[in-house]
């Protein structure tokens, strides 16, 4: 055998749960993300159970994205999100039935959202994250933990170490609470990595990370095996390091398989083409992405034409085919001058049938093509490869991300530079009150404390700074950064000057009601 092949699933959302409102645009990331990539993907792992196809495969679920999926709110929400896509579906059926290649595409859509209905509501009760756990329970897939909600570590970290450390650990307490055991690895948000973190990984008992390829490379000393093995920080756990070339191919438009001509379109999109009164009720007066697309990506110029499913599958087939020949190849020239060679290459998971429709088909065909001959190379996971190969370099790695540019320029720049000394205060802050109060045994002053520390945490999120880097929601970003300081704020001097006002507290506690079991004196300065 040449060597091992890592793949790794990044499922995160930003927490987006709006009570206040009976309908919110952006809850709809949820949506979509539900019915395009998590139930796709769990029903792609578990027919290679059923089929008994020998894999591994790692997944990050994140706590923010964790929490959605268990609130009974948003899981209601959802199902009536699928009943409004089925009925838009049914009434495209209806206004397609004289032009046969739309005729099939709209029955296609009335399958896909009932069968995604059938999922969800019948077969899981609502509830995918047990889904997921009977994967892992079956030794197909090992779930990792991440920060709290995201929060960009580095910058935390320079700011407020008790910070930093209350992001991996209070992370790493709703892994447990959901899980019932402690993640093994861990997905550091944007891969972002500064020396002094490893130390934080190694008292939350975490064993393995994922950085890109530099922040090995560059490491010191420089790593003997480049980043085909991973190596241990000086404080305990491993890192392994992203193989860019097997990334590129997947993830890029322009170089990668999603960009093949034959694949969906993503971006055309009935919500921009058909009158608001046809779309009905799942578009609410508002152009946005139904899910129902009924174009492929065609080329660069021209019309674009009909998305053919069995062209699609073709494409998705041969592109599976070239990925294991590239990998058995990589890890062949590998092998000549390494022993057991690692490739791990991440991915973002909603990468896979949301951006990319045809990505989990192609996951499961590469899956299947790679598991028909193991002597060429094996799928495995990092905390499996550590079992078998124990023994390997230390080193500190360098500061780096998996951003544009490699560090941390995608989160600070002129759009969000802003935050930044606000999340920097607040911190400080929320780190003062809990050495003062670390002794309190007060329940009302608990809910505060804990209430105190989900603001931060939200504000924190990473997202919000990419978003407004984007542009393509960065208003709501921005807005969402300002709330959760603002009630971080408000709740803070209320609490410090004796006047609580516990209608407020329970508002907050209504509207942003994740981590319940949240333990505040991780703040405290030197640990509890």
């Amino acid at each position: 055998m040449s060597g091992h092949l890592a793949l790794i699933l990044h499922a995160h959302l930003p927490f987006v749960r709006h009570p206040e409102h009976e309908h919110f645009l952006e809850e709809d990331w949820l949506f979509e993300a539900i019915t395009e990539t998590y139930i796709p993907l769990l029903q792609m792992m578990q027919r290679l159970v059923n089929d008994s196809v020998p894999f591994k495969l790692t997944m990050s679920l994140t706590p923010t994205l964790c929490a959605m999926l268990q609130d009974e709110l948003l899981r209601e929400r959802y199902v009536r999100h699928l009943d409004l896509l089925i009925d838009l579906a049914l009434r495209e059926r209806k206004r397609n039935r004289n032009q046969p290649e739309l005729a099939e595409l709209s029955e296609f859509y009335f399958e896909l959202f009932s069968a995604s209905r059938r999922f969800f509501v019948d077969e899981w009760k609502g509830d995918l994250l047990a889904a997921f756990r009977q994967l892992r329970d079956a030794g197909a897939l090992e779930i990792i933990g991440c920060a709290a909600t995201h929060g960009l570590l580095p910058l935390i970290q320079q700011q407020s170490p008790a910070a930093a450390r209350a992001q991996l650990l209070i992370g790493r307490d709703a892994h447990v609470d959901l899980f019932q055991a402690d993640p093994t690895g861990l997905w550091l948000p944007e891969c972002a990595y500064a020396p002094g973190l490893d130390t934080i990984l190694q008292e939350a008992n975490i064993r393995w990370f994922v950085l890109d390829a530099h922040g090995l490379l560059f490491g010191n000393p420089q790593p003997q095996r480049a980043i085909y093995a991973p190596c241990y920080t000086r404080a305990g756990p491993a890192a392994f390091a992203r193989d860019r070339d097997s990334s590129r191919q997947v993830w890029s438009a322009e170089e990668g398989y999603p960009g093949d001509p034959a694949y969906r379109e993503f971006y055309r999109d009935v919500g921009f083409d058909l009158p608001l009164e046809h779309l009905g009720p799942i578009a609410r007066g508002v152009r946005k992405f139904s899910g129902v697309k009924y174009h492929r990506i065609t080329g660069r110029k021209g019309e674009k034409q009909f998305y053919d499913r069995a062209a699609a599958e073709k494409a998705a087939d041969a592109h599976a085919t070239h990925f294991v020949e590239q990998r058995r190849a990589q890890l062949g020239q590998l092998a000549a001058v390494d022993v057991d060679p690692i490739l791990v290459v991440p991915f973002d998971a909603e990468l896979f049938g949301h951006w990319w429709f045809e990505g989990p088909r192609f996951l499961e065909l590469f899956i299947r093509k790679a598991a028909f001959d193991q002597r060429e190379f094996r799928l495995t996971t990092p905390s499996e490869y550590l079992v078998m190969h124990p023994t390997q370099q230390t080193i500190e790695p360098g500061a780096s991300t998996w951003g544009d540019k490699g560090h941390l320029e995608v989160w600070i720049d002129k759009n969000s530079s802003w935050i930044y000394p606000h999340l920097h205060a607040a911190a400080q802050r929320m780190t003062n009150v809990a050495n003062a109060h670390k002794n309190d045994s007060s329940e009302l002053n608990d809910r505060v404390l804990k209430q105190l520390a989900r603001e931060l945490l939200l504000a924190q999120a990473s997202d919000w700074a990419f978003l407004m880097r984007t542009g393509t929601a960065r208003e709501y970003a921005s807005k969402r950064t300002i709330d959760h300081l603002a009630r971080f704020n408000k709740l803070h001097d209320q609490f410090a000057a004796g006047q609580l006002n516990e209608k407020f507290l329970a508002d907050c506690e209504w509207r942003d009601n994740l981590f319940p079991n949240l333990n505040w004196r991780y703040y405290c300065s030197g640990g509890l």
